[in-house]
């Protein structure tokens, strides 16, 4: 589907999108500075909207989630380390799909209670959440002193994000679920195969052995390998002398080699 999409709508996907995220958020930060009733004007609020106030669907994903000028820098480092990172294993306009799944779904879920304001938190973490998944062992200094991989901080993210649905209220539920969606809507299938023991290294090992046209294994009886028929299992017979494999259905069913 993405790619037929792609296909008739990837012209107008927006490039640089983590930039443009990055660019947005600092310079809200900055403004926010000299004039601290900034923030409230960017703010979702669908009450607001509903008057008139459009802009603020847009706006909310530009605020940023601290007030310190050091912890705003690092996570905008980060964010824009992640984003752009998605972008170049995604593309352009899976990684646009990507986040406007999240920001959709958000606002969706904003208009729940309209008189709340919105918050982008569980947004933007998806994009890290994302990156963990992709890239479970790259490793960031914490506290910029202590190397840990960030698997172990996706983990952790995870775990606050179901506290969080346990004790929160159905606003924090809704928006936590409206933000890692996109998530699932792009990992679902690959954590699938992943729980059915089809892993990434055995599917690329067995595309690399088609790639080869080479077979690893052969049955000796009736010569099936494994480029015949992926799926059967092939095993030696510790009865016969010398390495000699056999399928599945032959395995118990063969005269035994001296």
């Amino acid at each position: 589907m993405l790619d037929k999409l792609e296909k008739k709508l990837g012209r107008y996907a927006l490039p640089n999108l983590p930039l443009f995220l990055v660019g947005g958020q600092a310079a809200a930060f900055l403004l926010s500075y000299t004039r601290p009733e900034f923030t409230d004007q960017l703010l979702l609020i669908p009450n607001r909207v509903l008057a008139g106030e459009v802009w603020r669907l847009v706006t909310w994903i530009f605020i940023p989630q601290t007030d310190s000028l050091l912890f705003v820098i690092f996570e905008l480092w980060l964010l824009l380390i992640f984003g752009r990172a998605l972008e170049a294993y995604w593309g352009t306009f899976r990684f646009n799909v990507f986040l406007l799944i999240g920001i959709v779904l958000s606002i969706g879920s904003a208009f729940l209670v309209p008189t709340m304001p919105a918050t982008n938190a569980f947004l933007m973490t998806s994009i890290f959440l994302a990156f963990c998944y992709l890239n479970p062992d790259f490793e960031l200094l914490l506290f910029f002193i202590l190397p840990v991989k960030v698997k172990w901080l996706g983990y952790l993210t995870w775990a606050g994000f179901a506290y969080l649905f346990v004790v929160g209220d159905w606003m924090t539920r809704a928006m936590i679920v409206a933000g890692v969606l996109n998530f699932f809507v792009f990992f679902t299938h690959d954590i699938w195969l992943r729980l059915r023991g089809v892993g990434r290294r055995q599917v690329k090992k067995q595309q690399a052995v088609i790639a080869a046209g080479t077979a690893r294994h052969k049955c000796e009886v009736c010569g099936l390998t494994d480029l015949d028929d992926p799926q059967m299992q092939f095993r030696y017979c510790s009865r016969c002398e010398g390495k000699r494999g056999y399928c599945k259905v032959h395995l118990r069913d063969h005269e035994h080699e001296r």
